[in-house]
């Protein structure tokens, strides 16, 4: 018998409907895929060398669990550079992934019956990391005239005795919204006065727009540094999702308890892909430049290419490389047998039907909505908007 723990969750949502898009690719169908959230681009060629040279020189041994000095070192001198924070090693661990990081963090943190509040919409592993570590995932409705941002005044509704940690992330996956300084003081402020970790989960970081520039919740003053857990990874920034390399910040104690905890189960992340990393985030930068820019032009035309068919709305994002376009009028309609009725039917009448994969809203805590992933080229964009804008005209 599985244990109750595993009976609690579900598959990612993105990662079920990109497994059945390949499927159907398997099976002859041309399918466009917007479902997935990884860069189109190559890793840099100077990080590929830099794994090359690990591997040839011998270094495929273990290493410390938490990461070599010298990717420590060069974690800490990008988040003093950029993002005005000082931490020394022993408030670093480097883990497989983000992804594992949040996942470290939420062992460390969250005890049964623990309540972590999370604005919808989320990433959809938040709730289930919550669940799997027998906390409580409480969901905190955001609105899009607040572009989908989490405010002071809707946590304060959510505070209970129980409350342990607020989840941030930003830029957001799936809006692609970020927060500016203000709200984020706000939201620091409420945190520390119901004594709050802050797990904040800053992966898009470097995908910004329109001359923005990322801050960290954590810089606010060292209070807020203190209860904040900052992830950060180089998947997103570097084209290199399939590398495995994440980290966390924070206080040394939450930090120590993250590095036992990925003792006991992967141990360190892998040697080859640290040596990588430390190239990654010392070496030259102009890469992640001129993926910005061109996720920017897909940015422009996607939006607008959205708001153009009938029935759909969709804000501009400012960072990642998402759309969440509004398509609310179109729920409720058919095409012969198939009723529309939400976002996962949507998503569903337009793989099946279009040949399109993307992710329903409802993945998210947000109905009406999906998640178009712009990390492809322009002409699959242009092909896949154009199958969905026909989709769309069939519903009646």
């Amino acid at each position: 018998m599985l244990s109750e723990r595993a009976k609690k969750i579900k598959p990612s949502a993105t990662l079920s409907i990109d497994s059945k898009a390949k499927e159907m690719k398997a099976s002859g169908v041309d399918v466009i895929s917007f479902a997935l959230g990884e860069p189109d681009f190559d890793t840099p060629d100077n990080i590929k060398e830099a794994a090359i040279k690990a591997i040839k020189s011998g270094f495929t041994k273990y290493t410390p669990v938490g990461g070599v000095p010298e990717l420590k070192d060069a974690i800490i001198n990008k988040l003093k550079t950029d993002n005005s924070l000082e931490y020394d090693r022993t408030e670093i661990v480097v883990s497989c992934g983000a992804k594992h990081s949040l996942y470290n963090a939420a062992q460390a943190l969250y005890s049964p019956g623990d309540e972590v509040l999370i604005p919808a919409p989320y990433w959809v592993s938040y709730p289930d990391q919550v669940l799997l570590n027998d906390a409580v995932p409480v969901i905190v409705d955001c609105r899009e005239e607040d572009l989908f941002m989490v405010t002071a005044d809707s946590l304060k509704e959510k505070i209970t005795k129980k409350t342990k940690a607020v989840i941030l992330n930003y830029p957001s996956n799936p809006t692609g919204y970020t927060y500016d300084k203000k709200t984020l003081e706000g939201i620091a402020e409420v945190a520390l006065k119901h004594n709050l970790f802050i797990v904040s989960d800053e992966i898009y970081e470097k995908l910004l727009y329109d001359g923005l520039t990322h801050i960290s919740i954590a810089s606010i003053d060292k209070e807020v540094k203190k209860k904040t857990i900052v992830i950060n990874g180089l998947s997103k920034s570097h084209a290199m999702t399939g590398w495995r390399i994440g980290y966390a910040a924070g206080d040394k104690s939450v930090i120590k308890a993250m590095e036992n905890i990925q003792s006991q189960s992967t141990s360190n992340p892998t040697s080859i892909s640290q040596k990588a990393a430390i190239e990654a985030m010392t070496g030259q930068q102009e890469t992640v430049s001129i993926m910005v820019k061109e996720f920017d032009k897909r940015r422009e035309f996607i939006v607008k290419e959205l708001n153009e068919i009938p029935g759909v709305s969709c804000r501009r994002p400012q960072g990642a490389f998402y759309a969440f376009p509004n398509i609310k009028a179109h729920l409720g309609k058919s095409v012969g047998s198939r009723k529309v009725a939400d976002s996962s039917d949507m998503a569903m009448y337009l793989l099946e039907d279009a040949a399109v994969a993307l992710v329903p809203g409802g993945a998210f805590g947000m109905e009406g909505y999906i998640r178009i992933s712009y990390a492809t080229s322009m002409e699959v964009i242009k092909e896949g908007l154009n199958r969905i804008k026909k989709a769309l005209k069939a519903l009646s």
